[in-house]
């Protein structure tokens, strides 16, 4: 399989898209300028927000996927099974991120109804977050398996990325993420925290295609 140098920098601003995308349908549902808890911001969220929100997830992953195709061509030198690795547990990541986006929207519309009947919200939203914490309990052994793969090949030089790529690896972002929203101001705290997982992957996204955005055709492999 070909691909041009030009294709794969737009397949990183596509995962780029894919981000910005789903950060927007954690902002329609989570955003109030001062209102700091999130489920009854949901709550209170109008039904075009909660619509719109789940809706998003389905573009934010094709957009996603896209992105991904950046990714395995950087992987082109490694090995079959550490590039596939990759493909394999990272794709199904960033699945699972429209997944779990779009079941999110059972936890918004139970706290609406909470809301607008006077039901204790932490109660009527409990069987949906449940529900919500198992399908990400599936992701994070893939997450995982991914960090292994990816670090291990990168700090090699066996990828076209070049090893300062790791600060930016989802992990590492995840890892730090109570540090980073721990001091923030509310109606900045809500922004970050709210769409952290999303940001993080516009981080590396944006970082990947930075990172090959001066390769050499040389160093483009096509097979």
């Amino acid at each position: 399989m070909k691909i041009s140098l030009n294709w794969m920098r737009t397949f990183g601003v596509f995962g780029v898209f894919g981000g910005l995308i789903l950060f927007t349908g954690d902002m329609l549902l989570y955003y109030h300028p001062i209102n700091l808890d999130l489920k009854q911001n949901m709550g209170n969220a109008s039904d075009i927000r909660i619509i719109t929100s789940g809706i998003s997830a389905l573009f934010a992953t094709w957009f996603y996927m896209l992105g991904l195709i950046q990714v395995y061509y950087a992987f082109m030198p490694a090995k079959p099974f550490f590039r596939n690795g990759v493909l394999i547990s990272f794709g199904s990541i960033l699945i699972a991120y429209g997944i779990v986006h779009a079941a999110f929207i059972a936890i918004a519309a139970t706290a609406k109804l909470a809301t607008e009947h006077n039901l204790n919200i932490n109660e009527a939203v409990l069987l949906s977050q449940k529900t919500n914490e198992l399908l990400r309990f599936f992701v994070y052994p893939m997450f995982g398996v991914l960090s292994v793969l990816f670090i291990s090949q990168v700090w090699k030089r066996k990828t076209l990325y070049p090893r300062w790529i790791i600060f930016f690896f989802p992990l590492i972002l995840f890892l730090i993420e109570d540090i980073v929203t721990r001091y923030l101001p509310g109606n900045i705290w809500i922004i970050i925290k709210g769409g952290y997982l999303n940001l993080i992957l516009v981080i590396f996204f944006s970082a990947s295609t930075i990172a090959l955005w001066n390769i050499k055709k040389s160093d483009n492999i096509n097979q």
